[in-house]
């Protein structure tokens, strides 16, 4: 149902804004090829986000299956980030420039919508005395290190950041963060469904999932997957519309969400292996800058960029970082599997 809505509502969204002359703007010192994209429709993250909505709200209309705290406080994080993110895109739509929001203020308004998360996330306990989100720190499940109510709100502040903003650089070129967040979304579709059918309550064994409501969270996850899917009809190469930091930050806060709530939270750096790799080429490339005294490890950051000014195509990038992205994943539910085996 979320792909359907995102497949078919995105051209209907893409001749909204063109009839309102809702372009995007493109930087004049990013690759000259580039410039051909202004003007393309930008904003199409409020489809995604509708549709992930409309998916998830249709399976428990048609099933009869109550709503869970876990995956409605995940998509209330998802909104909150989107709504940061069109604020950006809006002003950056209405004042003609490639700057919305200032960094201090963006930033802002994701640490207040992501301390909002982990404050709830910690409340709300189920009859077993499970909170959507631990005060563990976890890995493929939770340690034995109990960080505290103030961390885990930190902690969730800086999962959030760093995943948001991550998947926020990502999203350069046409298509390359919504095929590389297809892959990790359905990468949590099995941990949840893993989990649920390895839960403590049913398991006989000792080897099993403390984690609350894992089945719902990965029909979000499945949500979240189609609704990327049916975007990226139309956001390939040539894109007819952007996500803009409207799906791009929502996006991560939906990765981010997904791995407190599943108890996956280290395990989101391979899930999310190529939004890593482009978000450490920035610090890389800023850091040597600023040490070096204006010298550059590549010609451009992000790190897409880099390989666009040495000449490659841009399909080429698109295919070839999706191919490092399902590689990360792959790496990601082994490493899953082989604690499980082990354990």
């Amino acid at each position: 149902m979320a792909f359907l809505f995102s497949f078919f509502a995105t051209p209907a969204f893409i001749k909204f804004l063109s009839r309102r002359g809702y372009g995007q703007h493109i930087r004049d010192d990013g690759p000259k090829t580039h410039h051909v994209k202004r003007g393309t429709p930008t904003m199409g993250g409020i489809v995604l986000i509708l549709a992930t909505v409309v998916g998830y709200l249709t399976s428990h209309l048609v099933t009869g299956v109550v709503m869970t705290t876990s995956a409605l406080l995940v998509i209330g994080l998802i909104v909150g980030l989107g709504f940061v993110g069109y604020v950006d895109d809006w002003l950056k739509v209405v004042k003609q420039r490639s700057l919305g929001l200032r960094a201090r203020e963006k930033l802002l308004g994701q640490a207040l919508v992501a301390g909002a998360f982990g404050v709830l996330a910690t409340r709300f306990p189920d009859d077993l005395g499970l909170t959507p989100m631990s005060e563990y720190l976890s890995t493929v499940r939770d340690t034995s290190i109990k960080l505290g109510i103030g961390i885990v709100v930190l902690w969730a502040i800086f999962m959030v950041l760093g995943t948001s903003n991550g998947v926020n650089l990502t999203d350069g070129l046409d298509g390359l963060a919504t095929g590389a967040a297809v892959m990790s979304f359905l990468a949590f579709v099995l941990i949840g469904v893993w989990k649920f059918g390895q839960r403590c309550e049913i398991a006989a064994t000792t080897n099993c999932y403390t984690v609350r409501d894992p089945l719902d969270l990965a029909v979000l996850a499945a949500a979240l997957a189609g609704a990327c899917g049916g975007f990226l009809w139309w956001n390939a190469s040539p894109a007819r519309i952007f996500m803009g930091d409207t799906g791009s930050l929502a996006l991560g806060g939906g990765l981010a969400g997904l791995a407190m709530t599943l108890r996956t939270e280290l395990l989101l750096i391979p899930l999310g292996g190529l939004f890593v790799i482009i978000t450490l080429s920035v610090i890389i490339q800023t850091t040597y800058f600023k040490l070096s005294g204006g010298k550059r490890v590549f010609k451009m950051a992000p790190l897409q960029h880099h390989f666009e000014l040495l000449g490659w195509g841009e399909v080429t990038i698109v295919i070839r970082f999706w191919i490092i992205a399902g590689l990360c994943v792959a790496a990601a539910l082994g490493l899953f599997y082989a604690q499980w085996v082990v354990a």
